[in-house]
């Protein structure tokens, strides 16, 4: 097999770097190990900054999300069971959000790939990446049983922090950043009404979240310790648990219902650098992990393959490699904003287990701080809106 870029990885950043690419004329093969129904059937993200959204309506992507997507214009903050303020992105920033799953994103991105006859493999197995220095490098596995081979021009590695692409590069190239959190969060997927607005809660009990996918799904969220399970919290213990970290008025409004979905996720701060080494480029998880706290990985996954198909784009047509040599730096930049972002509103909203009452006190004066300052929560909203492409 021969194509021009191979992909490795169906996720949201391959199937999208696939569909940019196609719009630049230029050919490619995506390689997923799972089959399609798991892949679907991954519970993630949902926020999408308006830079995702903009770069979904620019390549066709869009009309769905258009139709079913809930716009927001920014995130309340309510702490200590009492107090609240809304960091109004919009008014600040000009700019929205809008809640529409991961899922659909998915299902979206099969679907545009189905309708142009996109070279999409599962169930492959055994991948390694070959002669990522030289001009023609490799991707050898197996499908179907049988030893495959696809030769390429450039290699794409958008298959996930376990995935095989960053451990292709070279060790005394790789560098690598890393934050583990002293916590996780459990999330819990609800088939009912969530609150009008995305909600941060920094309780004495702990953190917690409210978000939407629709307006029938709800995304809810509390810290718990790294050795909980989850067979230790059936829902009546998750709503109970939820409900009394926020205020009373936000508690009653909050709709309780059967799980549709469950899950515990360690939290930790990640990234790889390059992002580039020879033929080989990392995006997307392969590159880098955030908190889920400010709502950035799926979106830095759509920045990192807007610019990876733009230089790929501009290397075909007209055979320049200045955007191909930039990609990292200019990725990496919007990556490390994104990273201080969630490394910041996480260390702003959790309770931190052995935080002394010095911490905590200083802690909720930060929060006092913004609530009193406008322009505390102009920055606010200017990080957490995301950079401009």
């Amino acid at each position: 097999m021969h194509t021009q870029v191979a992909i490795i990885g169906a996720g949201p950043a391959g199937l999208l770097l696939a569909e940019i690419l196609h719009h630049h004329g230029v050919h490619s093969v995506v390689l997923e190990r799972q089959p399609r129904a798991h892949v679907l059937g991954r519970i993630r993200a949902g926020v999408l900054e308006q830079t995702t959204v903009d770069v979904l309506r620019a390549h066709g992507l869009a009309g769905r999300l258009d139709r079913e997507g809930h716009p927001h214009d920014g995130m309340k903050i309510v702490w200590a069971g009492r107090s609240s303020y809304f960091i109004d992105v919009h008014q600040h920033q000009g700019k929205r959000f809008v809640a529409y799953g991961q899922t659909q994103i998915q299902e979206d991105l099969f679907a545009a790939a189905d309708r142009r006859g996109a070279q999409v493999l599962h169930g492959v197995e055994d991948v390694q990446l070959q002669d990522i220095d030289g001009a023609t490098p490799r991707v050898v596995f197996r499908h179907e049983g049988q030893p495959r081979q696809l030769a390429c021009d450039f290699i794409a590695g958008c298959d996930g922090f376990h995935g095989v692409s960053r451990r292709a590069m070279p060790p005394q190239v790789l560098q690598e950043f890393e934050k583990v959190y002293p916590f996780g969060w459990l999330g819990v997927l609800s088939q009912t009404p969530p609150l009008p607005d995305i909600t941060y809660a920094n309780h004495p009990r702990g953190f917690a979240l409210a978000s939407m996918r629709n307006p029938m799904l709800s995304r809810y969220y509390v810290q718990v310790t790294l050795d909980a399970r989850l067979e230790d919290w059936p829902d009546e213990r998750f709503w109970d648990e939820l409900k009394a970290r926020f205020p009373p008025d936000m508690a009653e409004a909050i709709v309780t219902g059967p799980s549709i979905e469950s899950s515990i996720a360690p939290l930790r701060s990640y990234v790889a650098e390059p992002m580039r080494h020879g033929r080989l480029f990392l995006a997307g998880d392969a590159a880098h992990i955030v908190p889920p706290t400010g709502a950035k990985g799926l979106n830095l996954a759509v920045s990192d393959v807007h610019y990876l198909g733009r230089a790929l784009g501009a290397f075909y047509r007209e055979g320049s490699s200045g955007l191909i040599d930039s990609y990292s730096a200019t990725a990496l930049r919007r990556v490390w904003h994104a990273v201080r972002t969630s490394w910041y509103l996480t260390n702003l909203l959790h309770r931190f287990p052995g935080a002394s009452a010095f911490d905590q006190r200083a802690q909720e004066y930060e929060l006092d701080y913004i609530s009193a300052s406008p322009a505390a929560q102009r920055a606010l909203a200017e990080q957490y809106a995301g950079l401009d492409l």
